[in-house]
């Protein structure tokens, strides 16, 4: 079975709700398992374990979320350190309530996380302009929602983003499966 991790973060559920639909995409997939994970939860041995990894996280002044962030220092360092993620799959989404259509700072947001998959060798699934939501809660990077009006009032997550993440959700799984039994060799010579 292909395994595909979802490591979040959350500050409203919204990036929550994101996760569960990209969960839902994954499951949309045959022979594919979603494993859902908060940040705070997941470990050394869930990134081993899996053969794609997708990052979600709300946007904290223009950056990924601090939980998101220490999964990436603690977790995918060592994975680095070992070569542990080269040829897996990687993916991201993101949720923001600031100013700007997709929530102020989603963009710099994904393509901050789509660097640290790419340091780790990940191969990177974007999101094509074709997908159902797209227009609504898309970036090329991946799914964005815009969780709250210009004055700050909270309104969730629109089901354009929700279609968006579960079409992303399955896109990378759809890539996982293709990948799964392919091996990238590295010469660490």
């Amino acid at each position: 079975m292909t395994k595909v991790l979802i490591v979040y973060a959350t500050d409203y559920q919204n990036t929550f709700k994101m996760a569960e639909a990209v969960a839902a995409g994954v499951h949309s997939v045959t022979d594919c398992l979603a494993v859902l994970k908060s940040a705070e939860q997941a470990g050394p041995d869930d990134l081993a374990d899996c053969n794609a990894l997708i990052l979600g996280t709300p946007v904290h002044m223009g950056s990924p979320d601090w939980r998101v962030k220490k999964f990436i220092d603690s977790v995918c360092s060592q994975a680095w350190m070992k070569n542990a993620c080269v040829g897996k799959v990687g993916g991201v989404f993101a949720s923001g309530s600031g100013y700007g259509s997709s929530g102020g700072g989603a963009e710099v947001t994904m393509i901050a996380l789509l660097n640290n998959l790419a340091e780790l060798g990940m191969i990177i699934i974007p999101l094509p302009k074709s997908t159902p939501g797209y227009a609504e809660a898309g970036l090329q990077w991946g799914p964005c929602a815009r969780t709250a009006s210009t004055s700050f009032e909270q309104l969730g997550v629109s089901e354009a983003a929700l279609q968006a993440a579960k079409h992303h959700g399955a896109n990378i799984a759809r890539a996982a499966v293709a990948l799964a039994n392919t091996k990238i060799f590295i010469d660490n010579r």
